[in-house]
This record gives C-alpha cells, sequence and structure tokens, in this order.
C-alpha cells in the first residue's frame, strides 16, 4: 500500500504547519482513504555529522586493511584527554572511501541502528573504537554497502555542505527521525497511488488549496506540439489480435527521447530520500526518475536505451513459444494473452521482446552505465491484460498495481514531460521536441444525473448547488441543473465513474458517510420472513454443539495427498471422484473436500501442537463431489447479466455440494477435580453428542454398527456406527458415520488414542426429517408406574429393535423407555448378551391398577420372546 510522506505532499497541496500523521490519517479517512500504519523510525540516536581529522591506514595479518581516524563529533560529543580539551573521537573504520578531510555520518555509543544493533564502543584491531562511521544499508536508507556515506556526494548543494559543522544532527537532517502514513487503497480508486491523488482527496478532506502538477506540465507539451514537427523519435504501432473481452491491451502509447544523458551523474539525495521512503531503493539517476514520476503523477513509465533498440516499436500480444528474461534474470515463457513491446532488428517487424507491457521491462534495452540516449515510454494499458500477466507469471510490480487498477488515460505526455524535465536538470539530458504519441482512447460517455438520485439513494438531502460544486471539484464536466438533472463528464483519471450509482457515491462519500441516516426499513408480515425450517434446524444443531462444549471451527475446505492418505484412503481413487482446483492456493492442497472431518482433523491438530490437550471442536460445512458426467460449465461474457438459460447450464455443470456437520473430541472427557483422576474420550462421547443433536431438532438417529470387515477405513472397526434416519416411507437413510477414528488415523495426525468424531450429511437429513409441528400433549396428574425389563438376548439382535418391540407392546401407556445396561459374558453363554431397559408407564385419566400392568408386562414379553429374547428373573 502507498506511503504518504508530509514533506511530499506539500509539493501540491498546502498544509498546516505542524501537521502531525495521526492527523493526516484522520484527514485521509474520513474521504476513505483508510490508515494501514504509521511506520515510526528504528533508528534512534545520537548519529551526527563527523569531520575526519586523520585517517592511517594500517594492514592487518588477514589481508584487510582499517584505517584509525580521528573524527571531530563536535564539541558536545568530543572525547576528552587527560588535559580536560575535548579532542576528536578514535574511530576504526574499514571503509575503502574513508578520507581525511570528508565529513561522514558518525553513530555514537547509544545509537540503536536497524535490526537492534546497538553502538558501543569496542576494542577491535588494537584500538578502541569509540562509535562507527555507517553506510547506508547500515542507515536503513538503501541497499549500497560498498563505502560509508560520504555527505558531499549526498545530493547536497555546495552552500549546503558547506554548513554542515561536527555534532550537526544527522537524524533530523537525513529524516531518520520521521514517520511516515501507510494507507489502505480500494481497488477502485487507483488514481490515489500517487501523491497527486492523494493531495487530491486532502484537499476533499480539509478545504486545503491544491495545485494539479499535471496542468503546468501540459502546458509544456502544448508547446511542443505547436512546434508541428512532423518526424516522431520512432515509429510505434499497436496491434493487438487477441483482446480480451474485445478490449484491445493498449490503446495508448507515448515515446519521448532525451538525448546526451550523462549516466554518471547520482540522484538528487531529496529524490533518493523520498525514494527510500517509499518503499523503493535507488537504482539509478534513469531509473529514480521513471519510479519518482510514478509515486508522484501515477503513470507508470520505462526507459529504453535508445541506441539498443530498432524502430518500430510494437505493441502485440505474445506469440506460443516465445520467451523473456526479465529485468529480475528469472525466464518466462509467453502466453499468447500476455502484452509485450516489441522492437525491430535488422529490419524484422516486432521480432524481439523488450519487456512484459506494464508489468516488468527485459534485459534487453535496459539503461545502463554507458547510456547516452533515452527513450521514455508512457502508455496506457487495459487493466485486465496486466492484471492476468503480473498474476500468471507471479511477478507483481508497483507499474502493475497501477495499470490493474486503472491510470488516466491523459497523463502519458505530461508523465514524460516531468521525467524529461528531471533528466535534463540533474543528468545533462537534452529532451527531444518530436515524441511519438499514438492515441486510440476512447472518450468517456456523459452520465445523465437526476439530482433526487443522492435522496433516493443514500437518503441523503443535498442542494443542486452543493451536488455540482462536489462533481466538479472531483474533475467532472458538468452542465445542466436547473430541473434536477445533470450532464455529468467524469474525469480520465477516475475510471470508476460511469453510472449515476458511482455520483451519488462520491457525493456520499464526500459529504460524509456519517451524515448519512440510520432507517430500519419496514418489513412486511407475510409467509415469507424470517428464517427457514432448514436454517432453524441447522441453527438449532449448532446451539447444541457449542452448549454441550464443542467449539465451531471453519477451515479451508482444501485437501492434498497427505491428508487423504492420513485417513487411510487410496489418493488415486478420491481423486478422480474429487474436485480438482485450477490454481489452487496451494500446490500440495489442490483438490476440495470430500469430508468436512477431513480439514477439522488438521485445525484440531495444530491446537494440539500449540499445547492444548481437550479439544472439542465441531465445524457446519460444505463437501464437494464431483460428477464426472456433468456438462462443461460455458464461459460467459462479463459486465452482461446472463440468460435464465445460461444460469442453468451454469448450474448443471457444478459438483453436487452438500452440507455437512462434523465434530472431533480428544483428551479427557470428563475431570474429578483435585483428585486427579479422569476418563479419556471414547465413542460413547461422540454418540451421546450426537443423541443430542437428534433431540435438540427432534429426530431419532438410528445406529447400525458395522461388522469389522465392512468398517470404512478411516474409523475403528469395532467402535463405529452408521448413522440412519428413518424417512416417512419407512425405510432407512444412511447419514453418517459415528464412533472413534482408526488408531492409524489417529497415529497419521497425531491424534490422542480413542479420538472419537462423526459427520453427518445434513442435506440428506433435511430432505427426510419430518417438519411437522411437534403435538402437545397433556401433563397427567396421576402417578407413574416405572419397571425394569432385562432380557438375555441373541448378539445379531439390535437393541433398538428390541426397544421398538416394548413401546409397540405397552401402547398409549408408555411415557419413556431407556436402554441403561448391555452386558456380555460366560453366565449368558456364549452367542447372548442382556439388555436391561428402564421403562415408565402413565395414564392420564386414572392411576394403573396391578392388573393392567400384569397384561402390559405380558404383553411386553411376548413380543420379546417373538424376537428369540427372554425376560431373566
Amino acid at each position: 500500500m502507498p506511503m504518504v510522506d508530509i514533506d511530499w505532499l506539500k509539493d501540491h497541496v498546502e498544509v498546516p504547519e505542524g501537521l502531525t500523521y495521526e492527523q493526516l490519517a484522520k484527514d485521509l479517512v474520513r474521504v476513505g482513504l483508510e490508515e494501514e500504519e504509521i511506520h515510526t523510525s528504528q533508528v534512534t540516536g545520537p548519529i551526527v555529522v563527523g569531520y575526519v581529522v586523520d585517517a592511517t591506514p594500517e594492514p592487518q595479518k588477514n589481508g584487510k586493511t582499517i584505517n584509525w581516524c580521528h573524527v571531530d563529533v563536535g564539541d558536545k560529543y568530543n572525547d576528552v584527554d587527560e588535559n580536560g580539551k575535548k579532542v576528536p573521537r578514535g574511530i576504526v573504520c574499514g571503509a575503502p572511501n574513508m578520507a581525511a578531510g570528508e565529513k561522514v555520518v558518525v553513530t555514537l555509543p547509544g545509537a540503536v541502528l536497524p535490526g537492534d544493533f546497538k553502538i558501543e564502543p569496542r576494542k577491535t584491531y588494537g584500538h578502541i573504537s569509540d562509535g562507527m562511521c555507517a553506510s547506508e544499508r547500515e542507515l536503513g536508507l538503501g541497499d549500497s554497502h560498498n563505502g560509508i556515506i560520504l555527505l558531499r556526494e549526498y545530493g547536497f548543494s555546495k552552500a549546503e555542505y558547506d554548513e554542515l559543522k561536527p555534532g550537526d544532527d544527522v537524524m533530523e537532517l537525513l529524516h531518520l527521525n520521521k514517520p511516515i502514513l501507510e494507507i489502505n487503497i480500494t481497488p477502485d480508486r487507483g488514481y490515489a497511488f500517487s501523491y497527486r491523488g492523494v493531495a487530491r482527496e486532502y484537499h476533499h478532506s480539509t478545504g486545503a488549496v491544491y495545485t494539479d502538477p499535471v496542468s503546468k506540465l501540459n502546458e509544456q507539451v502544448s508547446q511542443i506540439n505547436d512546434e508541428g514537427h512532423k518526424t516522431s523519435d520512432i515509429d510505434v504501432s499497436i496491434e493487438d489480435t487477441n483482446p480480451i473481452h474485445g478490449v484491445p491491451g493498449c490503446d495508448r502509447y507515448y515515446a519521448r527521447a532525451v538525448h546526451g544523458f550523462d549516466s554518471a551523474c547520482a540522484s538528487p539525495r531529496w529524490m533518493q530520500r523520498r525514494l527510500t521512503r517509499a518503499g523503493m531503493r535507488s537504482i539509478s539517476l534513469a531509473v529514480d526518475i521513471t519510479n519518482y514520476v510514478m509515486l508522484d503523477l501515477g503513470q507508470p513509465l520505462h526507459a529504453y536505451d535508445l541506441d539498443k533498440i530498432e524502430g518500430p516499436i510494437v505493441v502485440r500480444r505474445a506469440h506460443e513459444g516465445e520467451h523473456l528474461t526479465t529485468l529480475d534474470g528469472k525466464d518466462h515463457e509467453l502466453h499468447v494473452e500476455d502484452l509485450v513491446i516489441c522492437d525491430s532488428p535488422r529490419g524484422n517487424y516486432g521480432s524481439r521482446v523488450l519487456g512484459l507491457a506494464g508489468v516488468m521491462g527485459g534485459m534487453y534495452g535496459e539503461v545502463t552505465s554507458e547510456t547516452k540516449n533515452i527513450l521514455i515510454e508512457a502508455a496506457h494499458f487495459d487493466p485486465v491484460s496486466i492484471a492476468r500477466t503480473a498474476r500468471r507469471h507471479k511477478i507483481p510490480s508497483e507499474a502493475s498495481r497501477r495499470f490493474e487498477r486503472g491510470v488516466d488515460t491523459q497523463l502519458q505526455p505530461a508523465a514524460a514531460q516531468m521525467a524529461a524535465n528531471l533528466l535534463e536538470q540533474f543528468g545533462g539530458a537534452k529532451p527531444s521536441t518530436s515524441p511519438c504519441d499514438v492515441n486510440n482512447t476512447q472518450s468517456r460517455n456523459v452520465i445523465v444525473f437526476k439530482a433526487n438520485e443522492v435522496q433516493r439513494v443514500a437518503g441523503l438531502d443535498v442542494d443542486l448547488n452543493r451536488i455540482s460544486d462536489i462533481l466538479t471539484d472531483i474533475g467532472c464536466s458538468v452542465a445542466g441543473g436547473g430541473n434536477g438533472s445533470f450532464s455529468v463528464l467524469p474525469p480520465t483519471w477516475r475510471p470508476d465513474l460511469n453510472e449515476p450509482c458511482d455520483l451519488v457515491e462520491e457525493i456520499a462519500r464526500l459529504v460524509g458517510y456519517d451524515e448519512i441516516p440510520v432507517k430500519v426499513p419496514a418489513v412486511p408480515v407475510t409467509g415469507r420472513t424470517g428464517l427457514t425450517a432448514q436454517q432453524q434446524t441447522r441453527r438449532a444443531i449448532a446451539y447444541e454443539l457449542a452448549e454441550t462444549g464443542f467449539v465451531e471451527s471453519l477451515s479451508y475446505p482444501f485437501v492434498g495427498e497427505e491428508d487423504i492418505k492420513a485417513f487411510r484412503q487410496n489418493v488415486d481413487e478420491v481423486a478422480e471422484v474429487s474436485v480438482r482446483i485450477a490454481n489452487p492456493l496451494a500446490g500440495d492442497r489442490p483438490w476440495l473436500r470430500r469430508s468436512v472431518l477431513m480439514t477439522l482433523a488438521g485445525t484440531v491438530r495444530r491446537n494440539l501442537h500449540r499445547g492444548l490437550t481437550d479439544i472439542s471442536m465441531y465445524e457446519l460445512g460444505h463437501v464437494y463431489f464431483s460428477d464426472p458426467n456433468a456438462p462443461a460449465i460455458p464461459a460467459l461474457p462479463g459486465s452482461v447479466r446472463p440468460s435464465n438459460a445460461e444460469l442453468a447450464a451454469l448450474d448443471a455443470g457444478l459438483p453436487e455440494q452438500p452440507l455437512h456437520v462434523a465434530a472431533l473430541l480428544t483428551g479427557h472427557a470428563e475431570e474429578t477435580g483435585w483428585l486427579g483422576t479422569h476418563r479419556d474420550v471414547d465413542w460413547s462421547d461422540a454418540v451421546e453428542a450426537l443423541q443430542r443433536v437428534g433431540k435438540r431438532i427432534g429426530v431419532k438417529f438410528i445406529l447400525e454398527q458395522f461388522k469389522a470387515q465392512d468398517a470404512p477405513s478411516s474409523w475403528h472397526p469395532g467402535r463405529s456406527a452408521q448413522v440412519c434416519v428413518l424417512a416417512e416411507d419407512g425405510s432407512s437413510v444412511n447419514l453418517g458415520v459415528v464412533g472413534e477414528l482408526h488408531p492409524h488415523v489417529c497415529e497419521a495426525l497425531d491424534l490422542p488414542k480413542h479420538s472419537a468424531a462423526f459427520e453427518l450429511d445434513l442435506t440428506e437429513l433435511f430432505k427426510n426429517m419430518i417438519m411437522k409441528p411437534v403435538q402437545a400433549k397433556p401433563i397427567s396428574t396421576f402417578p407413574p408406574v416405572k419397571q425394569d425389563f432385562a432380557f438375555t438376548a441373541p448378539i445379531e439382535l439390535k437393541a433398538n429393535e428390541l426397544q421398538s418391540a416394548i413401546e409397540k407392546s405397552a401402547g398409549d401407556l408408555l411415557e419413556s423407555v431407556e436402554l441403561f445396561d448391555v452386558y456380555e459374558g460366560e453366565q449368558l453363554g456364549e452367542g447372548l448378551r442382556s439388555l436391561a431397559y428402564s421403562v415408565t408407564f402413565r395414564a392420564n385419566d386414572r392411576t394403573l391398577s396391578g392388573e393392567e400392568m400384569e397384561e402390559v408386562r405380558k404383553k411386553i414379553t411376548d413380543a420379546a420372546e417373538v424376537l428369540h429374547a427372554t425376560l431373566r428373573v
């Protein structure tokens, strides 16, 4: 995000004396430029100007030569000899450019440099070095570490250099003590990626006088154009045979030459300082100037060595198989959508690629220390083309960040003029008066804007004159207004202003969002308001799990080979039926999950690694099932609402995305207090949580234990069960699994033994739930009768089957039935087990007699015998 330096901002707008960065942040946020951070200096003093009195070279045994120097740092900081006189400090310096008579930057004991590097007196090379002469890198001013800072080479005029005295504060001199404001820019306001744009917004916020730097530059451009030269510096051709969405990749290309450039000239110190504070390093005068103009005006520039390139310049799409080595030294295979800048060596028209348009230049044609003549490129590129190229090649640049947000289509001549002026002033170059301007830009459409839209859309009551003033102030040409309707032509630097609603947003922004009245719209009382039954059920499930003690988690739905293997599944088989992501965020997780538990387990593992032990987490989320027979998703044009048929085709091609809920428990299920005894989590805790959910939403879950050979590979074969529910037609519908994870899964995921979990398909549950209101029953005032039934039954008989028999036999007298004990042992015999139920009976109109209870008991035992279950005596 852009950095804002108040000293630089002053070039374009009047700011009050003593303006702080905190106040600047408040002023800018008022118009929508949010504060990201106010960066303070990592350097603390004392850091002062030092005059090198003498520098004695001393060769060392290791082959290195150091200088034993005496440096005058002013009376305040100089040493005191045995006679009480002030004398220069003794400092050891290994820099090759150290010499007597130089004025240097001295960091004194007590100073702290970037990286928390503290300066202290220390013995080295046989001397006590009482300070340090600093380089640019050591102060965080740049990357140069070839030598110490010599202030005579640091951009000061002769008069300014002569004024420097030993002991002067370098923190103030080099702006080391000044903070800087970083702001956040929304994607639709690319013009604010420049001091020109930020200054304009500061003017909107405070009313400070703003001067557009482009106005004066355009006057100079007009003088050049008036001279009417017939020839241009170089021929340029724009040939886009593969426009994206029908929009040409380049609609304006402006090229201007400067001759006789002295590449030995250094960038002025003020420019280096501003670039450094903006987060860019100083490279060379020519490159620094192009970067400086970009930061100041918002127009990215590129400088070519004019003697190395051959016209004409051709702007085209890349050909299949072409390569380019960019300035960062990396080779890129170009895509046919990439927009490239080419020249024509030896008459081969547009054959040599010089750079990726609007993103990064190539190694050939770059400005070097031998460059004498420079061609300045200032162009306007399509934001979509630039954004795709920067992302495709993973080389986002300061230029691409601006182009992909939209650059002023009329800024190119002025930006080139500013660069030419600076090259002339500091590099001795002579700007050409015959630029080439290929301008295919389209005029902006006039917006018919009704003033009452402000009231209708934003609820603001703004009079016509103020609306006209605001639109004019942001750069629009405004006509009309007498009948409440304006004809508005947006400025070229605001590509985001295209519709009346865009103008309403601008007016609301500058009037103040805090002025918009808060009104809650009336909601009509109809049957369609409120949550649907499925939404209510989903919330009830979440509430029940949270109240049971689970913590909700939201995880990314991306999985990879390691996740699939951890759950003991075959990667090839799962990949074949999984949705693969075309451009995954992480290369090792290219598929969308088929199970919520798979990504939830990663979250639990992360918490275990951070020291937690007793974890209960749940997640509600979608899973994704690939359908190999699904039709291909059609490619639809942007900015146009698809037809109903096109929307239906999109839906048909989408993968199935059912909603699931999963929960995972680890560690201790119970803690008994200070005694320190506990019970570890096991399958019963997952079943209990599942049954609680069922009771909350009015669903009776049926558990069918897997046979050892039929258990899913991720689950413990003896401690897991299939979760089912009865549909309206009486059929059993499979919803998921509950129980303990397989020991190998726990080991692969670093989970404790016996970690328990469940996962349900809520979409399938919602299809088969009986969404009927529960009929309330009157509360009986007569006493209940409680009896226990313990049956000896075949081990194959399911407990819920026997329970169903009890319920049918008891009829209307049954109030509740609960399985409270299961026992298997030698006393019962092989293949048998004991199932004990607690049954409560109650009548609504009478006290139950002994005869009635005997009759009911007999019906229950008879029904049990049909299932080969006998009542234990």
